[in-house]
């Protein structure tokens, strides 16, 4: 068995009070998630098992961005979720290392257009431990569909 640890979101734009899709950003504090993410960190790092971090985000021009889509079509007009900005660092308390892999997607999964399986294949990965937020929306999304894949999630 060889394992993977993915770690979606914690970027500004969404946990941090300031961020600018922060609606989760008071949940993620009251219960502790990024101390919670970042145990599981420490445990995988003193495994040696891989860390994947995602963020979801746009280019300054917002060409990736879907303007049907009721998640994503304001981000353009609010300047959320822009690449290279502050919204779209990962904060500050995440467990984040230089040998961590970071993958940028421009949807709520962690699989749509981005190279994490082809990453998951070329190291013969065949269970992923999925952390972050949000658990409805993006947590959910890559855990079915790495089940579908034939993952162990």
């Amino acid at each position: 068995m060889k394992t993977l640890l993915l770690v979606i979101d914690f970027i500004n734009d969404i946990v941090h009070p300031d961020g600018k899709r922060s609606a989760t950003s008071i949940y993620v504090a009251d219960n502790h998630v990024m101390q919670h993410a970042n145990e599981v960190i420490a445990i995988a790092r003193k495994k040696e098992i891989p860390i994947v971090h995602v963020k979801v985000g746009f280019s300054s021009n917002y060409i990736e961005c879907p303007s049907n889509s009721p998640l994503f079509a304001t981000s353009k007009a609010d300047k959320a979720l822009q690449l290279g900005e502050w919204g779209t660092e990962f904060h500050q308390m995440m467990n984040v290392s230089a040998e961590d892999t970071i993958i940028v997607k421009h949807r709520v999964s962690a699989l749509y257009a981005t190279p994490l399986e082809a990453i998951l294949k070329a190291n013969q990965i065949d269970t992923v431990i999925v952390t972050g937020v949000s658990t409805n929306m993006a947590v959910d999304t890559v855990t079915r569909e790495l089940h579908d894949r034939d993952y162990n999630v």
